[in-house]
């Protein structure tokens, strides 16, 4: 049987979720011709998505993938930015939430290969002026690379956003143990807070960034599928 209990997952998830969904409803519900605060941050952030990762990566054959884009890319950064606030929970922490992320695009530009160029689809396991007697072993070796990419956008995801909350609360248990146990240490304790300070920083910067990688690789794989080197 499978459990449908709902997890703290679950519920930041949809409240990840929530979240863009109300910022770009919000700032578009009423468009203008020249734009207002709000809008124009949706506009910014259109642009910033369209330019960066669609135009610059696939190219105009993209255009139609621009909402999966946009929304993988709000997705993870709001994931990530949600787990920032004290008491709550990073879902993009668990490598279950980033592999079921990182399968499903696998399997979407995979199978959108597929239907785009048939059987010529498997010559992208097939490196172009390869020697035939190579081709055996280099199709083994790209099939690989290319399976791994799956566990690489998942892990490097994972692996940033847990090492950083892990990082922050040992911090912030040896700063608290340094302000219980008086004297001089209590003073001494202005240094972990200070470091932890700057790991916050440092993680909003992480929060955005892993969201660009992760949008940014899925972009070169999907251009991949779609021209075939």
């Amino acid at each position: 049987f499978f459990d449908i209990s709902i997890t703290n997952s679950a519920i930041f998830i949809f409240l990840a979720v929530g979240f863009v969904l109300t910022l770009f409803v919000v700032s578009l519900y009423k468009s203008y011709i020249i734009p207002q605060k709000w809008q124009s941050i949706a506009e910014l952030c259109y642009e910033f998505i369209y330019n960066n990762f669609v135009m610059e990566i696939i190219g105009k054959r993209g255009d139609n993938l621009f909402p999966l884009i946009l929304t993988l890319f709000f997705f993870i950064f709001s994931c990530n930015l949600i787990g920032m606030v004290p008491y709550t929970f990073t879902p993009t922490s668990h490598i279950i939430i980033t592999f079921s992320l990182s399968m499903t695009f696998f399997l979407g530009f995979t199978l959108n290969g597929i239907r785009l160029h048939g059987f010529k689809f498997f010559n992208l396991f097939i490196p172009h002026g390869a020697p035939l007697v190579l081709v055996p072993f280099l199709i083994v070796f790209e099939i690989i690379s290319y399976v791994v990419r799956v566990f690489s956008l998942a892990i490097r995801l994972f692996a940033n956003l847990t090492a950083g909350h892990s990082l922050t609360k040992i911090l912030a248990g040896f700063a608290w143990q340094m302000l219980l146990y008086g004297g001089t240490v209590t003073l001494l304790s202005i240094i972990p807070i200070a470091i932890i300070f700057a790991v916050v920083i440092l993680e909003l910067g992480v929060a955005f960034l892993q969201a660009y990688v992760f949008t940014v690789l899925t972009c070169i794989y999907i251009k991949d599928t779609i021209y075939l080197h």
